[in-house]
């Protein structure tokens, strides 16, 4: 596989803003009761809704048991993000590396 070519087409989602929209408004859950159903604090969850704070295993696990869903998807949502962005932040250097070839 030519893992120089996997492009992302579109910045992706953060966690933050897939909990915010498609959870806690359609399911009419305040901030404060999800964070005091899973056992954190509300700026834990403001700050991820606010995306401002990056998602944890930790609490990919605790949304994933409170919703029904896996702690995968929250982590692949986070680390799409995270290669997105330091990709952009990184692509000057990352266009002097040359790709390994025998």
């Amino acid at each position: 596989m030519n893992y120089t070519k996997l492009k992302l087409k579109r910045k992706p989602t953060h966690a933050g803003e897939i909990l915010n929209e498609e959870l806690l408004k359609p399911l009419e859950i305040s901030q404060s009761q999800l964070a005091e159903a899973i056992g954190v604090s509300f700026r834990s969850i403001n700050e991820l809704v606010n995306e401002k704070r990056n998602l944890s295993s930790e609490m990919a696990i605790k949304l994933s048991k409170y919703f029904g869903t896996s702690p995968e998807l929250w982590l692949n949502l986070q680390t799409q993000y995270d290669v997105y962005h330091v990709s952009k932040y990184l692509s000057k250097e990352l266009s002097q590396i040359k790709p390994y070839s025998r």
